[in-house]
């Protein structure tokens, strides 16, 4: 079966990606976003090889902060959920070693 730990490369994927489509950098400065918090509930065992699909959606827009809920199915079997998880995004000031307020213009390209 796949590695429990794969299924968190594939969330990290899935957020890379979506940083990606804001144009946020790889290698933060200044500010930028951070991952505060990442849960996976391990639902099925996943059979090597396989191709994942990986789906995750902004349930929650705050101050600083987006919750996202990631589910992880297999192709070839819809609606058959392997993995549920939820990640917690900052917006943090790395100078300041703190949390930030969401730029208006990322918080208006994320809600």
């Amino acid at each position: 079966h796949l590695n429990n730990v794969m299924y968190f490369r594939l969330m990290e994927e899935a957020r890379i990606r979506w940083f990606a489509r804001f144009g946020f950098p790889t290698l933060p400065v200044g500010e930028a976003p951070i991952l505060a918090h990442v849960g996976c509930d391990f639902l099925k065992a996943m059979t090597y090889p396989a191709t994942a699909i990986v789906t995750q959606v902004v349930t929650r827009v705050g101050r600083s902060s987006v919750e996202m809920s990631v589910k992880i199915e297999r192709a070839g079997e819809p609606a058959v959920v392997y993995a549920a998880g939820r990640s917690v995004i900052v917006w943090y000031d790395y100078t300041a070693n703190k949390s930030a307020p969401w730029p208006e213009t990322v918080r208006a390209a994320i809600t």
